[in-house]
């Protein structure tokens, strides 16, 4: 399907509203309009003469742009500034400029309408105010629609605009933020100021009934949420109001509405308004997360029942140590392990016992021996029989804060090393 034209934008309801007058670039109505962007001029000032753009729009185009801006950055400025600006604008590519007049651009000054004749680039004067958001809500889910009706490559999900645009986030397509957020608004995404945004990755079903069980618990959520082959995706939206911590929020949430044998991974907290990028950044680490879930035997001893709810903050050694993919840092990993762990490994090759596991339990609960000693079902007495065995073998102190990194790190390095051979049997991808 052919790419939506200016001369359809000027079609569109909300920009009829506007009661648009073509002021040049009678000819170029067909050109294609990649995307509706508001834009707020302004001019850094020194003493009363205008210098420079604070917001030099023109050097953030693609190309295919129509502009929309509410023109006070052409109210007091000279007339070579003002052409210079609509000239920058048709070299990079713009396919129109819209002008606000009435509020604060009394009319349109001549050198502007000059200079887009001279250019051939359309140059619209809006005579009724209305919200540019409408404008642009309007012309890009028109856009976005038709875009991902045209497109020529068959993808599983069909026509799931919020599956494609999840997995495009996921896997950190070519994409910008006027293409996300007008993506996300036909797909009824509208995170709130404010608002944290979380990606989650649920591994033991094809349904979507657990993710919605979860935003229900999480009272005023919204969510993308698609199903794929390998795992169910989603982005959670917290508004501002839901005190504490985004992420044990999410987690807690889950615990509750996920069936037993279900694997949940959840993302870090973004803010919405940090861009694309930081959103593609919370559902890459959930997914990374979750297949690391799968494939490396957990620190600690499972619940017995219920679902696995994980979260990359508790995988962050993990994540650090395979970033790259497990088969590339195979070999470092391994090098790590023979280094800090090599007696306990030589032990318990001889010797049946749990050293290596209970010294990672220990230094990730900081060496508490209550708490440790819980985790493993042991008592005190043969929990600190355990660590006399352990600094006898390592010759040294296992408290000592300048081993407690390295020893951590390699004894999560072992189970992650140990999990690379159960992956490959079982057929498992690995960490990309």
């Amino acid at each position: 399907m052919p790419a939506l034209t200016l001369r359809e934008v000027l079609a569109l309801g909300p920009v009829r509203a506007t009661e648009p007058e073509l002021l040049a670039g009678e000819t170029a109505l067909d050109r294609p309009v990649r995307w509706v962007l508001p834009l707020l001029l302004g001019f850094a000032r020194s003493g009363g003469t205008p210098i420079s753009e604070v917001y030099e729009g023109a050097n953030f185009l693609d190309g295919g742009e129509l502009l929309l801006t509410n023109g006070f950055g052409l109210t007091d400025t000279d007339a070579e500034i003002r052409r210079r600006y609509v000239r920058e604008l048709a070299a990079r590519g713009a396919s129109g400029l819209a002008v606000e007049i009435g509020r604060s651009l009394p009319t349109m000054p001549p050198e502007v309408t000059d200079e887009a004749r001279r250019l051939n680039l359309p140059l619209l004067a809006l005579h009724r105010v209305v919200p540019f958001v409408r404008i642009t809500e309007a012309a890009n889910r028109t856009i976005v629609a038709r875009g991902l009706s045209g497109r020529s490559v068959v993808r599983p999900w069909g026509d799931d605009h919020t599956a494609a645009l999840l997995a495009d986030l996921a896997d950190r397509a070519a994409l910008n933020q006027p293409e996300v957020e007008a993506r996300s608004a036909l797909a009824g995404f509208h995170p709130g100021p404010g608002a944290r945004l979380i990606g989650v990755s649920v591994h033991g079903a094809r349904e979507l009934a657990a993710v919605d069980r979860a935003v229900r618990l999480l009272g005023g959520a919204s969510v993308l949420r698609a199903a794929f082959p390998a795992d169910v995706l989603a982005l959670l939206a917290l508004p501002a109001s839901v005190p504490g911590d985004p992420v044990r929020t999410v987690q807690e949430a889950f615990r509750t509405a996920a069936d037993p044998g279900l694997t949940v991974a959840v993302g870090h907290a973004v803010e919405a308004g940090s861009g694309w990028l930081r959103w593609s950044d919370t559902l890459r680490a959930a997914r990374t997360t979750l297949e690391l879930a799968l494939t490396v035997p957990a620190a600690e001893p499972a619940v017995p029942e219920g679902p696995l709810v994980t979260s990359a903050r508790s995988l962050a050694l993990e994540r650090e140590l395979t970033r790259g993919g497990i088969d590339t840092n195979r070999d470092r990993l391994a090098r790590l392990v023979q280094h800090a762990l090599g007696p306990l490994l030589s032990w318990e090759a001889a010797h049946p016992s749990d050293l290596v596991r209970t010294l990672e339990v220990h230094l990730r609960h900081g060496c508490s021996p209550t708490r440790t000693a819980a985790l493993l079902h042991i008592g005190r007495q043969s929990l600190y029989q355990r660590l006399e065995r352990i600094e006898s073998l390592l010759g040294l102190e296992i408290d000592d804060p300048d081993l407690l990194g390295e020893l951590l790190a390699a004894a999560c390095a072992h189970r992650v090393v140990r999990g690379m051979g159960a992956a490959q049997v079982r057929g498992l991808r690995t960490v990309a």
